[in-house]
């Protein structure tokens, strides 16, 4: 099939740093490129990708640092809507960047809902009938109630690149976007009261650079409690491989959560708060624990030990691998493909 990759142009595919759905992009294109297809990907021209690219910037917007970056999406939509005819399939992971212009777009076209959603979205894609959603969380499914979501696809890992570590060291970890919604002070609180090691690791943008200079800086105390920096995915690995315990303590109704699995990958549990996916991924007592307090996560960092690393990696390799991922996309994509052949 002749399928089309649209990505967000904020930052490249893949990811220096923070990005999972950049990362899921990334992967994705590969291996349906691996498969036979014809795969171009829309992205800004600092991407790297086995599949055709087609450079929209020369540089992902977050880096370019311009004053109107969001011209350059219409330079996006100019350009798609210019070759659409090259394409049996368009699959979309800009969500509502890019509704408006799928009434101009004539193949049929899938939009994998990254971002949880709210009450402006569903109104937003609610008037966009003719696309074909998908959700990546039956939480975040449920959150979308008159929305022409197909079905739940969640993201899968290459497992050859999540090394498993059997022994991991004295330290637990939190890596995500630092945001209060993640749950970073949380996770220093976990920390200080079960006297635990914490490794802190997490891109700082702009718009929470004071939340994290005057709320989270002080409590960093670069011996028990240390902050890294963001990491590239070499660094992450690390991390990620060698920590006893994943704290994840996220706020909101995260739809999906690519880092948790991550850590299960390499063998690492998971502590999380019960929200969002957060049950759809970690089986608790398994592969982690789910809490619903601070509380509650320190008694469960005290049980960690009772988690086998092994299972955490076979939950994975079971249900959350780049080929079971790509499958289900792939055998979409032939339905939707027969389907407007028929019409």
């Amino acid at each position: 099939m002749r399928i089309a990759q649209i990505a967000p142009l904020w930052i490249p595919v893949p990811p220096h740093t923070y990005g999972g759905t950049e990362l899921v992009v990334s992967w994705l294109c590969d291996e349906l490129t691996r498969r036979g297809h014809e795969v171009t990907l829309f992205a800004t021209e600092d991407s790297k990708t086995s599949a055709k690219l087609v450079p929209i910037w020369p540089k992902s917007l977050w880096r370019a640092k311009l004053k109107a970056p969001h011209a350059v999406y219409a330079l996006l939509y100019e350009k798609l809507i210019s070759l659409q005819n090259n394409f049996d399939i368009i699959h979309d992971h800009c969500e509502f960047y890019t509704s408006a212009y799928t009434k101009l777009l004539k193949p049929p076209i899938i939009t994998t809902l990254h971002h949880p959603l709210n009450e402006e979205t569903r109104i937003l894609y609610k008037r966009f009938p003719n696309v074909n959603y998908i959700s990546i969380s039956e939480n975040q499914r449920r959150s979308g109630p008159g929305l022409n979501i197909l079905k739940t696809i969640y993201h899968g890992l290459p497992l050859e690149r999540y090394p498993f570590n059997e022994k991991p060291k004295d330290y637990v970890l939190w890596l995500s976007k630092i945001c209060p919604g993640k749950g970073i002070a949380e996770a220093i609180d976990i920390a200080k009261l079960s006297k635990e090691n914490l490794i802190i690791s997490g891109n700082i943008l702009p718009a929470y650079a004071e939340y994290f200079n005057f709320r989270i800086k002080p409590l960093i105390d670069g011996k028990k409690i240390q902050f890294v920096g963001a990491s590239d995915f070499k660094k992450k690995i690390e991390l990620v491989k060698n920590a006893k315990a994943f704290i994840f303590p996220v706020k909101r109704a995260e739809p999906f959560g690519l880092v948790v699995i991550e850590a299960m990958a390499c063998g690492t549990p998971v502590i999380a708060y019960k929200e969002g996916a957060m049950p759809e991924l970690i089986k608790d007592g398994k592969t982690g624990f789910l809490v619903n307090s601070v509380e509650e996560a320190c008694q469960a960092l005290k049980k960690i030990k009772t988690i086998s690393r092994a299972d955490c990696r076979d939950h994975i390799n079971k249900n959350f691998n780049l080929k079971r991922m790509v499958n289900r996309y792939e055998k979409l994509y032939k339905k939707l493909k027969k389907k407007s052949e028929n019409n």
